[in-house]
């Protein structure tokens, strides 16, 4: 097929620059004149591809299946009841009785009675008085008077003065670059589309042969390869660097200053003070003051109070007490229970046992591929005259035109083709001078 296409497009090679000149070029003065015309003609073209259907096939299974079955029996169920005898007897009782029996006693309540007594006397009270007597003298008073001293003296003042000082510390400085890393970049995941299948041996599942499947274009899934990438990443580099430090630290500086200093001076003075002196004189003094005694007098109170006194006196008595007393006798009974019993039989079934089976089903479609013709028109030339007004057509080589992505017919359809154009020329045509 393409050994035929490259004898095409040679042709085509050949016949454009002859179909470029202009029409009196051609013209010969004894012979016909012609003029090149191209048409396209289209050739419809049949393939067929493979498209996958699912079917489901139901295969025959037998199944042994356990099923319950439940059946009603009656048993005799045994079981001993209790049944209470009551019997009734007489015993005797004795209990006793506290009975009440009131007195009458005569109690001395006889009582003490306090009586308050008041009497009035008079005493004599002495007593003491400081009277204050007033005196005046004078004495001797010395004070200190101070009297202010200037003088000048030289003092140390300490102060405070920073001094720079200059160390080296290290620091690391980062002195690296971009470099490019490439890594590898998954591209989405696979979607749905044609692509190109090999020929590869298939198993038909009706048959179970192993057949070759002729290449084509199939619906599969597509996955990209996967892509490198380069991206521009830092590398650091840590470098150790000496740098200036510069610090001040505090040093002491001592300096003489002159100061005016203020001196007091002591000096001791003399005066007379007058001087006023209370002194307290001690007075005796008497006065009858009255007093007022409380005394208590004690009398006693006869007194007799009747009083009713209870005593408890004990009696014992009988009495008849019916009693009834209850025994338990064992009865053994019998009676029939329905039991449901719970039976396993087995029971074969045939299933029909769904499952799903691809198959390739072929699809014959029909497209249509574009071909160019070059005709050879006769012209009227200048020095022959006029030419006939039926002018034949001859066709040229064809061009090949592009052909879309299509799957590739059989080679026998191609020469097929070839051979129907070659007979489609119409009558009259003649080849190319």
């Amino acid at each position: 097929m393409k050994t035929a296409y490259d004898a095409l497009a040679l042709g085509l090679a050949l016949i454009v620059p002859v179909a470029s000149l202009p029409a009196p070029a051609l013209a010969q003065c004894c012979g016909e004149a012609y003029r090149l015309q191209c048409q396209t003609v289209y050739e419809e073209r049949q393939v067929t591809a493979y498209r996958m259907e699912s079917e489901t096939v139901y295969d025959q299974v037998q199944v042994t299946k356990r099923v319950p079955v439940w059946e009603t029996e009656t048993r005799e169920r045994r079981y001993t009841v209790s049944k209470p005898v009551y019997e009734t007897n007489v015993r005797e009782e004795r209990y006793t009785v506290q009975k009440p029996v009131y007195e009458t006693q005569m109690r001395d309540t006889s009582f003490n009675r306090i009586r308050n007594v008041m009497e009035t006397s008079q005493h004599e009270e002495r007593y003491t008085v400081q009277r204050p007597v007033w005196e005046t003298s004078e004495r001797e008073e010395r004070y200190t008077v101070m009297h202010p001293v200037v003088e000048t003296v030289e003092q140390d003042r300490v102060y405070t003065v920073m001094r720079p000082v200059v160390r080296y510390e290290a620091r690391y400085v980062d002195q690296g670059c971009y470099v490019d890393q490439v890594s590898c970049v998954q591209p989405q995941a696979a979607s749905r589309g044609l692509t190109w299948m090999a020929a590869s041996p298939v198993v038909d599942p009706y048959t179970g042969l192993v057949q070759v499947q002729r290449p084509g274009l199939v619906w599969a899934n597509v996955q990209a390869p996967a892509q490198m990438q380069v991206t521009k990443v830092w590398k650091p580099n840590l470098v150790a660097q000496q740098f200036p430090v510069t610090e001040y630290c505090p040093q002491q500086v001592v300096q003489k200053v002159p100061v005016q200093v203020h001196r007091q001076v002591a000096q001791e003075c003399v005066r007379k003070v007058p001087v006023r002196t209370c002194r307290m004189v001690t007075e005796e003094h008497s006065r009858m003051v009255p007093v007022t005694t409380c005394r208590q007098v004690v009398e006693r109170v006869e007194q007799q109070t009747p009083v009713k006194v209870c005593r408890m006196v004990t009696e014992e008595h009988v009495r008849q007490i019916p009693v009834t007393v209850c025994k338990w006798e064992q009865e053994e009974r019998v009676e029939p229970v329905h039991v449901r019993v719970c039976k396993i039989v087995e029971h074969q079934e045939t299933l029909q046992q769904p499952r799903t089976v691809c198959k390739k089903v072929p699809v014959t479609y029909t497209y249509r591929v574009p071909r160019t013709v070059v005709m050879k028109i006769p012209v009227e030339s200048a020095c022959c005259g006029s030419v006939t007004a039926a002018s034949a057509e001859v066709p040229l080589e064809p061009t090949p035109a592009p052909v879309e992505a299509k799957p590739e017919a059989p080679a026998e359809s191609a020469e097929a083709t070839t051979d129907q154009s070659a007979h489609a020329l119409p009558a009259g045509a003649g080849e190319l001078s």
